[in-house]
């Protein structure tokens, strides 16, 4: 409080043009809410996700020293996944239906790995096709249901090809 009867006025409880460069955070920190939709968000954020955990999972596995040819086999295949959340980010409509077809196929092929892995079939599995698997199958099952939505095609509108 100050000395008078009035409070001392922050600037960034204050109104009008002093709102958009202040927040609770301090002075000229982000804004608290975003433009981006929360489910942008999220379908992008995991495929990249998906695709740093692709990378780092395989060049766990590589043998060490890390050859170039494991180096660029684990960024091919996180290629799709950096592809995918880049179009999901612009809201590109095909990526939203790349994305569910993605969904479906890594549910279908992960659960039937684990299943395979938790019964102790007699194949040898990697960890990083359990530890994927681990995070994949949930991740679409909750993510497909979204992408199918009518939210979801309101979210992403534009064609790949102006």
């Amino acid at each position: 409080m100050s000395c008078g009867s009035r409070p001392l006025r922050r600037p960034w409880r204050s109104t009008g043009k002093a709102r958009a460069r202040y927040n609770r955070r301090g002075p000229l920190a982000l804004p608290l809410s975003s433009s981006t939709p929360r489910g942008v968000w999220l379908s992008a954020g995991f495929f990249v996700v998906s695709g740093v955990l692709e990378v780092a999972l395989a060049l766990h596995e590589a043998p060490r020293p890390v050859p170039f040819d494991s180096v660029w086999q684990a960024l091919g295949g996180a290629l799709l996944h950096f592809l995918l959340a880049w179009g999901l980010w612009r809201r590109i409509a095909v990526c939203r239906t790349v994305a569910m077809v993605y969904c479906l196929a890594v549910v279908v092929t992960y659960l039937a790995a684990l299943v395979l892995a938790l019964v102790h079939a007699p194949l040898r599995f990697p960890p990083s096709v359990v530890v994927q698997s681990l995070f994949q199958v949930p991740s679409c099952v909750l993510l497909f249901p979204f992408l199918r939505s009518a939210q979801a095609s309101v979210l992403f509108p534009r064609p790949l090809f102006r």
